[in-house]
């Protein structure tokens, strides 16, 4: 059993105030792997008045003297890739080798694209010809509280931090409960890299206590949360009071628009997009649209697809997909592909229940709906987990007005041959981010969505942006 109670404020591995302990479950046992201390409100204002006091002298560190800081963390980070991808897969169920190349590699790749970014980046630059005198300085927004979620736990630090510390911000992360390791991981790298104190500081907590304190503090100038639609309503709310800036990354229900011209592989591809992570992805492409004219075929394909999906524990090596986080995501689940039975949908892979062997953990049927309806639970809620609603469409009209049909708006697929179609649907689409053909976004692509999918980008520029103030000013006379 792991024993991680300690917090990293003010540049020091500190006891908790008045911390109470919580069991991290491996979720491919059941069993308990950690012991973790979750903060109280006096940690978290001690976190924050670390931040606090640590702003001024960072925000007038020079950006190179910020990006070699980086640099080092991120030669840290590389160093130690297999500790952090087997503390991410007993957490929270990733199979190790895919913490190894898609967990722990996107913690990488963030830091990669977000250094590329800050030192290309203008940080003061002229108005115009029209008004020589006049400059428009990016500076710092100030003392920034960072939530994160268990499903991507790399992805999401990096994003949010990296671009903080490049920004010049100062920061509290709280990590999920379900992953916490990872993110003391990350501390312990931080500490490393001989950042300044206070700097970073991490507290564990739920979101009652901790959440709530870190979120309407009045000393913390913005919010960056990735998590739940509902989760970001509550921090929304709790942080209008002092009116700090709030960026959300939120929930998503991903249409995967199949044409009748798509290329071959583009079912197969969808079906195994959607199970990734266990389906534990906001990005997913959970419903598959597919055109009449190929749409038995395609669900065909899914179920066959599906069928072929192994599930194992994350600790075993292979391109097998793991468990879902806990047993409330479980039961969850569960509940929606029943669900999804009652209301009418086909079932044609999978099922309720765990899969055949698997007595034990929180292991779920890779799941394949058809002839689903928009109006459908299964269609309308973002499940996170294995399973995949098919959705035949007839026009383009048709499909677009199906993908659009969502209070979600994080990212769309489209599959076609047809050029002009797929710019078409590209402009039509609602949503943040929109992938064509197989063809993933490129490093530094700015994340994020519309309507209830959230707000503010993360990632490249777009993600340093989401952390500064602009300031503009008239007189400037450049230093002599």
């Amino acid at each position: 059993m792991i024993e991680k109670k300690q917090f990293y404020i003010d540049g020091a591995w500190v006891d908790p105030v008045a911390g109470t302990d919580h069991q991290v479950i491996d979720p491919s046992t059941e069993d308990p792997c950690a012991v973790i201390s979750l903060a109280g409100e006096a940690d978290c204002d001690a976190a924050v008045a670390a931040a606090k006091s640590a702003f001024p002298g960072w925000m007038a560190t020079p950006v190179s003297e910020r990006m070699a800081l980086v640099e080092k963390l991120r030669e840290i980070y590389k160093s130690r890739a297999e500790d952090m991808a087997r503390a991410i897969s007993m957490e929270m169920g990733a199979p190790i080798d895919l913490a190894r190349a898609q967990q722990v590699g996107a913690g990488s790749s963030h830091m990669d694209a977000i250094l590329k970014a800050a030192s290309e980046f203008h940080w003061i630059e002229p108005l115009g010809d029209h008004a020589p005198n006049d400059r428009i300085i990016h500076e710092a927004v100030g003392v920034v509280t960072m939530i994160t979620p268990w499903n991507w736990p790399m992805n999401q630090i990096s994003l949010k931090v990296i671009a903080g510390l490049l920004a010049g911000c100062t920061m509290i992360l709280k990590p999920s409960e379900e992953s916490p390791l990872s993110a003391l991981l990350f501390a312990e790298m931080i500490d490393a890299a001989g950042f300044p104190k206070g700097v970073f500081n991490l507290v564990n907590g739920d979101g009652a206590v901790a959440g709530n304190a870190l979120t309407g503090h009045p000393d913390v100038d913005m919010v960056s949360f990735t998590g739940s639609s509902r989760a970001g309503r509550l921090i929304s709310k709790n942080a209008a009071d002092t009116l700090k800036r709030v960026s959300l990354e939120l929930g998503g229900k991903g249409a995967n628009l199949i044409f009748a011209d798509a290329d071959d592989k583009a079912v197969k591809r969808g079906v195994l997009h959607c199970m990734n992570n266990t389906g534990q992805s906001c990005n997913a492409p959970t419903r598959m649209l597919v055109q009449r004219e190929i749409y038995d075929q395609a669900v065909e394909t899914a179920a066959e697809t599906a069928g072929k999906v192994t599930v194992g524990p994350a600790s075993e090596e292979g391109r097998h997909m793991g468990p879902v986080v806990n047993e409330t995501q479980f039961n969850k689940i569960q509940d929606l592909i029943q669900k999804g039975i009652d209301e009418g949908a086909r079932l044609v892979a999978g099922g309720t229940g765990r899969p055949d062997g698997l007595n034990r953990g929180f292991f779920v049927k890779p799941t394949i709906f058809a002839d689903v309806n928009n109006d459908m639970t299964i269609a309308r809620e973002e499940i996170f987990g294995p399973v995949l609603s098919i959705i035949p469409f007839e026009t383009e009209e048709d499909g677009l007005r199906i993908a659009n049909d969502t209070p979600y708006g994080l990212t769309n697929y489209v599959q076609t041959q047809d050029p002009a179609r797929a710019n078409r649907c590209a402009r039509a689409l609602r949503s943040g981010m929109v992938e064509m053909n197989g063809q993933s976004r490129g490093l530094g692509s700015p994340f994020g969505g519309m309507k209830q999918s959230g707000n503010g980008r993360e990632g490249g520029k777009w993600g340093l942006e989401d952390f500064l103030e602009v300031k503009a000013v008239s007189g400037w006379t450049e230093d002599a």
